[in-house]
């Protein structure tokens, strides 16, 4: 395991989410399922626990926690792509999903976690500043899912 990992909550879904996101996105793996050793107050002995992952490269810990805490956009997981079709692959992967649209690039899967699929060409654009940067975030502003192709028209002026 490794020496920092994040540590999500679900009611009780970490591991289908896991293997959704094993199956979604490159450099991403289920790598263990714990059992609980005993009954617990969400929970009976048997039933699974945490589940070790990793989501394009980054260590997770999925916590099946129960009922207590919501995930709001306060955390989410930010994918960088590169063009229109790695855009287009994983929002409609999440959203497709029983997930939900949201504003700026961001949607949010069915377990409620928040992502951002964010096109590298709209990162470079704000790190652009200036005028370039005002065009491209004014766009931005506009859309649900990044349009790649209306962010370089924005940043062209």
């Amino acid at each position: 395991m490794a020496k920092n990992t994040i540590c999500v909550w679900y009611e009780k879904d970490a591991e289908a989410a896991a293997r959704f996101y094993a199956e979604t996105f490159p450099d991403s793996a289920v790598t263990a399922v714990r059992r609980a050793p005993g009954d617990y107050p969400n929970g009976k002995e048997g039933d699974v626990l945490t589940v070790e992952f990793t989501v394009a490269g980054v260590a997770c810990l999925g916590l099946n926690g129960g009922p207590a805490f919501k995930h709001t956009e306060a955390f989410s997981f930010q994918i960088a792509t590169d063009d229109q079709e790695e855009t287009d692959r994983y929002w409609n992967a999440i959203v497709g999903n029983g997930g939900a649209e949201s504003a700026c690039g961001w949607c949010k899967d069915r377990w409620g976690i928040s992502w951002q699929i964010t096109p590298r060409v709209l990162t470079e654009a704000m790190a652009a500043g200036g005028d370039e940067a005002k065009r491209a975030f004014e766009a931005m502003m506009t859309m649900g899912k990044i349009d790649v192709a209306a962010i370089e028209a924005a940043r062209r002026g």
